[in-house]
């Protein structure tokens, strides 16, 4: 079978053109991700209404744990694959590979079991009452019948992109988004399902993404090789996917604790109507950070590849103009937030108080979102260059170590107004931390040193 080396053009091309190149399928995949879980929420909220939209708020936590698994084993098998095929070991990347699909297949059993039998009481765990419960059930399920489409199609995303295929890594992405747009309201309102028809429409769109991926490794357009023989659990290989992709893995299933915390909060000092529109400004957030992610991502393969290959200009010129980008963007993202928050509600809902309510918490909520790029960017430097310990700090730094404690103390003092000034405070202490970390690194990251030839 004939094979495709990808890979190269990591250590050749310009830099502004490979991170161009890398970074906007990855941006116009994510956000179109991003846009069909708006899409999913618009939908609910006008077809069912405020309540349903607060079923998915409490649900979305134990999706959050789904990605998280997926995504610490895509990541971390990205980063060790960039590296081998940096350092021209194409057959030990090819087995990290079956590796990977190893571990996606313990996962899918794993959501298979929890589905089936613990799926009620994890939801009333993560915040659910008698009232949000059945519609965070009909949402959850067909999804966690369908964990093993989620976990080959956010796993491998990852894999295909750190061979430097950045543009049917975007494929993957934007297809099953287009196709959950057009089946949600198929689902939703002409079939009757409600709530669980956008749970249907996702496992489907996840289904067929699935099964185009599988076509892309079978006919051999890949650097990397798919052989059933190679998919097996080597422990070694296993242990080095988990340490890398262990940060990734924290910082998504942080984002659920994080979630349980806030809605708690939410439910304590409000009402089932803040939950819901917590969820809506949630979503808007998940949308307005797509940009950076795509960037950061973009960045991730050619700093893993360079780094492998020893040619750490290359690496540091990719890391500065990531960091500009990325600043950019999230000053822009500031300036819109603040001046048309009102008019983002009213996209999700016509309920008064919803849109008041709404339109206080952004404007509080965003004031500090101008910071969070560097955090973002540091974070999957770390990732890219193998580094665990750093990578570790910094995704449990925003929502574990600052963001819930602060969720948590501010209510008791400013009521629900303390669980929405807690997001700009976490973002100034991250962005502390994660300037910190980098100015350390310096000397071996940012700037060509005397370790020029001892790597970093």
């Amino acid at each position: 079978m004939k094979q495709t080396n990808n890979s190269t053009k990591l250590g050749n091309e310009p830099i502004g053109k490979l991170l161009r190149d890398l970074s906007v399928p990855a941006m116009i995949g994510m956000f179109v991700m991003a846009f069909y879980n708006v899409v999913d929420v618009l939908f609910i909220s006008y077809g069912v209404g405020i309540e349903a939209v607060a079923g998915l708020t409490i649900a979305f936590p134990v999706m959050m744990i789904m990605m998280a698994v997926s995504a610490a084993v895509g990541i971390g098998g990205a980063s060790v694959i960039s590296r081998r095929l940096g350092e021209n070991r194409h057959e030990d990347a090819n087995r990290v590979f079956g590796t990977v699909l190893a571990l996606i297949v313990v996962m899918s059993v794993a959501g298979l079991i929890t589905a089936l039998f613990f799926l009620d009481d994890l939801l009333v765990l993560f915040g659910a009452t008698p009232d949000i419960l059945p519609y965070s059930y009909d949402y959850m399920f067909p999804i966690m019948l369908g964990t093993v489409f989620f976990a080959f199609t956010f796993a491998t995303n990852n894999i295909i992109r750190s061979e430097g295929n950045a543009r049917f890594a975007m494929v993957t992405m934007v297809i099953p988004a287009i196709l959950n747009i057009i089946l949600d309201p198929i689902f939703i309102f002409a079939l009757d399902m409600g709530v669980k028809g956008a749970g249907v429409a996702t496992v489907v769109a996840q289904g067929a993404v699935s099964f185009f991926i599988l076509r892309y490794y079978v006919k051999g357009e890949s650097s990397l090789r798919l052989s059933w023989t190679s998919v097996s659990l080597r422990f070694s290989v296993v242990k080095e996917i988990l340490s890398v992709g262990f940060p990734a893995f924290v910082q998504q299933a942080s984002g659920s604790l994080m979630m349980i915390a806030i809605n708690a909060m939410l439910i304590q000092h409000g009402s089932d109507m803040h939950v819901g529109v917590f969820g809506i400004i949630q979503r808007i957030m998940m949308f307005t950070v797509m940009p950076m992610i795509g960037v950061m991502q973009g960045m991730m393969p050619i700093v893993g590849y360079n780094y492998g290959a020893k040619q750490f200009a290359r690496m540091r010129e990719t890391i500065w103009l990531t960091l500009k980008v990325v600043v950019a963007c999230s000053i822009g993202v500031v300036f819109i937030m603040m001046a048309f928050p009102a008019l983002s509600m009213r996209i999700f809902t016509t309920d008064p108080l919803a849109i008041e309510t709404g339109t206080t918490a952004m404007r509080i909520m965003f004031a500090g979102f101008f910071l969070a790029g560097v955090q973002v960017v540091a974070g999957g430097l770390y990732q890219a260059l193998g580094k665990p310990i750093p990578a570790l700090i910094l995704s449990l730094s925003r929502q574990i170590i600052f963001l819930i404690p602060l969720v948590l103390l501010l209510p008791q003092y400013m009521g629900i107004t303390g669980v929405f000034l807690a997001f700009p405070i976490a973002d100034l202490l991250s962005f502390i931390l994660a300037t910190f970390l980098l100015y350390r690194d310096r000397d071996t990251i940012l700037v060509k040193g005397k370790q020029e030839q001892q790597g970093v």
